[in-house]
């Protein structure tokens, strides 16, 4: 992601023919030239719903132009990854304007061609949850091709802040090209560089593929296309089954939510110390760990290093974490176009905080483009090494209105609507008070504080205190019960939010207090998240 001027390559080394009546050069010295070369104007611009079907996948695509340079797309240049990306977006566009739903949106916004540069792709508008849900739920007026083809999936998230469920619809074709993609990837920057070079290898997920509404379908697809590693669909883990899994020979890594890699410490107390030290990478994939986590987990497992693996239902790999000492994401080159975006949908600066928005680039028949994801995130200086040129950036955290007890979601507005209600219920009108409503989640110490802005705070406070520790607690489990999506459902009950080890408070301040955060244009966010 750069706004600089795509420059020429210094050399461009030799001639391929991928196929009997087609050849690619590179005798201009020029990497936009080449990147015309590897999509040429037939299948660049096509006229119909028909000829998208016939269009050549992407992945096909990149593996001609690694056979024509004689290198993997990640060792490209900059320039010559952001010619061709540029010209798969670009093709894209023109794709969209094949669908009525893309079509009339991007006349909205006044686009009637596609963008002659990565400035111009900026004023494509965001593409929203609510914008998701009409494109790929219901009708399906999003997909260029219908469903009647056959040959798509559908992966569902629980709709966290709307109830509704968030439908992507992958074509299964393209989708395992990216899964191949993404898990050479991982096997030459971390497998390759955590595990033994010698002996069996494993990697574990304990997401379950066959959770509809799950990440984890995706994650495992990836996964299993390591290469020279062994893939283990352990699904949900004991004490006994995760010993067991350890007493296999050989080095293993494992791949889980960031609650159910911290809960590995407890399950390997008291497993010899040759299985312990066979545990040599940790990723975590949800959530963030706390250092008292790593901490737990390092002392039973002395040679692990622990990573993230930052990944979306609409995006099987979005970031990879390829140092342990450092906390820098990685993307990886060609897969997904990632940006990171101001509040108007233009690139923020290196060292600057914005929204994570993704293109998926591996997709003809389905068009999922600048999605915003709901993530906060940093902008990084680009990663530029002989073996590896990509992008970077930092997590800051979720952007939508959401609590996040352990790896689970609940929607704030609902869980708000729930307490002030109960509150009333019980001679407390709160809401009639309410100036400032924030929810503030201290995810380290594990606290959640509903606080409020009130005049006379003194007085509904001191008839809060009144109501006693338990009464809160027991509004509080009762208000996130309903307020989680319809996927979650199996988590609607008191033991699983009393697992989660929280506490819970509600406290009224006076107009303008401090306690309540507000950001540098005067905003007060519904939620509030500390690390």
């Amino acid at each position: 992601m750069s706004t600089n001027t795509i420059s020429t390559p210094d050399t461009l080394e030799k001639e391929v023919s991928t196929k009997p009546k087609k050849t690619i050069t590179k005798k201009n010295n020029d990497a936009i030239h080449l990147a015309e070369q590897l999509i040429p104007k037939k299948e660049f611009l096509v006229k119909s719903p028909q000829e998208v079907k016939e269009q050549p996948h992407f992945y096909h695509k990149i593996k001609e132009v690694e056979e024509l340079l004689g290198k993997k797309f990640y060792e490209f240049d900059f320039d010559i990854q952001e010619a061709i990306v540029l010209r798969r977006l670009q093709q894209m566009t023109n794709n969209l304007f094949l669908n009525p739903f893309w079509k009339n949106r991007l006349k909205e916004a006044g686009i009637t061609e596609a963008p002659k540069s990565f400035e111009e792709w900026q004023n494509i508008p965001l593409t929203d949850k609510e914008t998701m849900v009409a494109a790929f739920n219901g009708k399906r007026e999003g997909m260029i091709i219908p469903f009647s083809e056959g040959g798509f999936e559908i992966v569902a998230s629980g709709g966290t802040s709307s109830g509704i469920p968030l439908e992507t619809v992958y074509e299964l074709e393209e989708l395992q090209e990216t899964y191949e993609m993404a898990g050479e990837f991982m096997g030459k920057f971390i497998t390759d560089k955590y595990l033994s070079k010698e002996g069996p290898k494993w990697m574990a997920t304990t997401l379950a593929d066959y959770q509809m509404w799950s990440s984890g379908t995706m994650v495992g697809g990836v996964l299993q296309k390591i290469p020279k590693v062994n893939f283990l669909g352990a699904g949900p883990l004991n004490t006994k089954v995760f010993q067991h899994m350890m007493s296999y020979k050989g080095e293993k890594a494992i791949m889980s939510t960031s609650n159910a890699i911290a809960l590995l410490a407890d399950f390997g107390r008291g497993m010899d110390e040759e299985r312990r030290n066979s545990f040599k990478i940790a990723m975590y994939g949800s959530g963030l760990m706390s250092n008292k986590q790593e901490e737990a987990l390092r002392e039973v497992y002395p040679q692990v290093e622990i990573l993230s693996y930052f990944a979306a239902t609409q995006a099987e790999t979005i970031g990879l974490q390829l140092d342990h000492a450092n906390q820098a994401l990685s993307t990886v080159p060609g897969l997904h176009f990632v940006e990171i975006v101001d509040e108007n949908g233009k690139w923020v600066k290196e060292g600057e905080e914005g929204e994570l928005v993704i293109t998926r680039l591996h997709t003809n028949k389905v068009p999922n483009i600048r999605y915003k994801l709901g993530d906060r995130v940093v902008r990084l200086k680009r990663l530029d090494t002989p073996e590896l040129k990509t992008e970077q950036f930092l997590f800051k955290g979720r952007s939508g209105d959401v609590i996040h007890l352990g790896d689970s979601h609940f929607s704030a507005p609902k869980a708000e609507k729930k307490l002030f209600s109960t509150l009333v219920k019980e001679g407390i009108p709160l809401i009639e008070q309410a100036i400032e409503i924030q929810f503030s989640n201290d995810r380290k110490s594990r606290k959640l504080t509903l606080l409020v802005s009130a005049l006379n705070a003194n007085e509904i406070q001191k008839k809060i205190v009144d109501l006693g520790e338990e009464a809160i607690n027991n509004l509080f489990v009762e208000s996130l019960i309903q307020s989680l999506p319809l996927f979650n459902t199996w988590e609607a009950n008191r033991g699983y939010i009393e697992k989660s080890k929280y506490q819970f408070f509600v406290n009224v301040v006076e107009k303008g207090s401090k306690e309540i955060f507000r950001t540098t244009h005067g905003k007060t966010p519904l939620i509030r998240d500390k690390f």
